[in-house]
């Protein structure tokens, strides 16, 4: 039996999309979607700047409270493809609804917790949430616009996965210092709240898929080009997760522990510039930027390693992380998806898959380097999988990460 995915159906002749090109786009809409997005990566992602805080409230080593990361992204792989497949004759703002619901209620019952099984099964919760939401936004987005417009709306939704690092992760680790990280968790209980109030007030309604509309998910891995990508993806991902899951806890190695606000701040701006110069370039360098991003992450890693005794030089390493980082999301969606071709869809699918395994193996991963080998292992852990990363780029220069882009 095949696993299938929905597939929006969107035609357009020439004279739709002159017609099309006259239309706008539907902003408040679309910027509601963004801050969707934003909720789902700031909840993903916020118990890396509160760790430490968490780990004595919950009464638990470092390392089995940075497993909140790995359960999270558990729920997401377990179950993304399998509910996209079940929930496909949803109504899509049903659907997305029903996913920003569970978010406030993951949130709220993680803030409230005193109890770590209790905790680990909201946070479970979360990760099932997102993975409902992260196949569902990209075609959401996709469909509120005209046709020339789509990937301008697609770009606009995205925005809020840099938004939620440069200023989400930085904002949430200071209001855990100042009032408790369930306070930070509270708040995004209460963005969600927002966000299901400026969906169901602006943003349209669309049917779910018909059987006749889907795809099988397993074919995309035939096209030239797909594996690469999804290489990358696994190992690029399981290399950043490993040292993003537990900074607070590298930095408290460090001595730094009160910056971990700051040196998230520095990373999340990195990040966003990388967004910026990604998005303008893109179109024609896909290669070089990807080999730049994966020499940038491993320069930075080298920098961690290699200088964390000087504090000055570990912002400037954070700044290297972000501007390699901040654009991978994007370079990896585009690759899977130029690379699959009319399986698109399904590659997408299976990079939503593998990005939350590698979530999931690197917060398994660096809780046991951190009980092995401590803390300072994790940069040169990073390093060591850059190797094959940049390998599998350089590489893959017919299919993947081509020389020339149409």
């Amino acid at each position: 039996m095949s696993t299938q995915l929905p597939v929006d159906d969107v035609q357009a002749g020439p004279d739709d999309d002159e017609r099309a090109e006259n239309r706008k786009l539907p902003v408040l809409a679309l910027l509601a979607l963004a801050t969707a997005v934003f909720v789902t990566c700031l909840t993903e992602t916020l118990p890396a700047g509160v760790l430490p805080a968490m780990s004595a409230d919950l009464g638990v080593g470092e390392s089995a409270m940075g497993q909140s990361v790995t359960i999270y992204a558990i729920g997401t792989a377990l179950t993304a493809i399998p509910l996209t497949v079940a929930t496909a004759a949803w109504r899509r703002k049903r659907l997305l609804l029903t996913a920003t619901a569970a978010f406030a209620v993951a949130n709220t019952v993680t803030a409230l917790s005193a109890d770590y099984t209790l905790t680990m099964a909201a946070r479970f919760v979360a990760g099932v949430a997102a993975g409902l939401a992260w196949a569902l936004l990209a075609g959401y987005a996709r469909r509120l616009a005209p046709v020339p417009l789509q990937g301008k709306a697609i770009a606009i939704v995205m925005t809020g996965i840099p938004v939620a690092l440069s200023l989400g992760v930085p904002a949430g680790t200071f209001l855990g210092k100042e009032f408790g990280w369930g306070v930070a968790f509270l708040v995004m209980s209460a963005l969600a709240l927002i966000v299901i109030g400026w969906i169901t007030a602006t943003v349209p309604d669309h049917p779910g898929q018909r059987p006749e509309g889907r795809t099988r998910v397993l074919a995309a891995l035939s096209v030239p080009g797909v594996t690469p990508v999804l290489f990358v993806t696994l190992v690029f991902v399981l290399a950043h997760t490993i040292l993003y899951a537990y900074i607070a806890t590298f930095l408290d190695h460090l001595g730094m522990g009160r910056s971990t606000d700051l040196v998230l701040l520095v990373f999340g701006i990195a990040s966003m510039l990388s967004i910026w110069i990604v998005g303008a370039q893109i179109h024609h360098r896909l290669r070089a930027l990807t080999i730049g991003s994966s020499l940038l992450v491993a320069v930075a890693a080298a920098g961690l390693g290699l200088l964390s005794g000087s504090h000055p030089p570990v912002y400037l390493a954070a700044a290297l992380w972000g501007l390699g980082w901040g654009g991978v999301p994007t370079l990896l969606q585009t690759a899977v998806g130029g690379a699959g071709g009319e399986q698109a869809d399904a590659a997408q699918a299976m990079l939503v898959t593998l990005w939350n395994v590698a979530m999931a193996a690197g917060g398994m991963i660096g809780g046991v380097l951190l009980g092995v080998l401590g803390a300072g292992s994790f940069p040169w852990s990073v390093l060591l999988l850059m190797v094959p990363v940049l390998a599998v780029v350089v590489a893959a220069r017919k299919h993947g990460f081509p020389l020339r882009r149409g």
